[in-house]
């Protein structure tokens, strides 16, 4: 009673055959394809991308950053030595 039975798949592919036509329908099925693809391998390397991220710890933000202390304003001296 709560799963579709063979012939109401019979009548399910007849209404899109009906509405979309026989030329339409595998171009449609081969864009849903490539559709699929293209989002599991977004999926797949969102999820690598994330991996390495949560080892590394957070990032601080660039006014928070001490490995690089600002560069200075002096002139070089053109004091020579003899």
């Amino acid at each position: 009673m709560g799963g579709l039975q063979p012939w109401h798949w019979v009548i399910v592919i007849a209404v899109f055959v009906l509405l979309f036509g026989a030329k339409k329908l595998p171009d449609a099925a081969r864009s849903l394809g490539r559709s699929m693809r293209i989002f599991k391998s977004e999926i797949k390397e969102m999820q690598a991308d994330s991996k390495p991220e949560e080892s590394a710890g957070p990032t601080p933000i660039a006014s928070e950053r001490v490995d690089n202390p600002a560069p200075t304003t002096e002139q070089p001296s053109d004091k020579r030595t003899a």
